[in-house]
């Protein structure tokens, strides 16, 4: 199994991932690394791209000391770090071809949402 992950261009972003290029076997974890340097940014994602494709999923990412791993990848990878200076990604077992892929890590200044507490509607009469 080939993974390609794009590490970041100096000059554009003080994002840097390693390793650059992982060959591995069937049933083989994998460790990939986050850093970054800004201190305005506070998360950290980590997304695949399947060869060929131009679309990207989001697989995790870490926020402050949240590390979350999307639901439907829970049994195959895990996230850990902090997003205000790194993260790391692993594949727990590799499988083949579904791991082949390029891996992307991207560092940005999240924001906190907060659903509504209640449905409602405020109406305003003018006259």
């Amino acid at each position: 199994i080939i993974l390609l992950l794009k590490p970041a261009e100096p000059l554009v972003s003080s994002v840097l991932q390693n390793p650059a290029v992982v060959m591995k076997g069937q049933g083989e974890s994998v460790n990939l690394n986050c850093n970054h340097s800004n201190t305005n940014f506070n998360m950290i994602q980590w997304y695949k791209q399947p060869p060929g494709k131009t679309d990207m999923t989001l697989l995790g990412y870490t926020r402050l000391t949240s590390n979350v791993v999307e639901d439907q990848f829970k049994s195959l990878y895990n996230v850990t770090g902090n997003g205000q200076s790194h993260s790391s990604f692993v594949i727990l077992k590799l499988r083949q071809p579904e791991d082949s892929a390029v891996y992307f890590c991207a560092a940005s200044d999240a924001q906190c949402c907060m659903k509504p507490s209640a449905q409602t509607k405020t109406f305003s009469v003018r006259k």
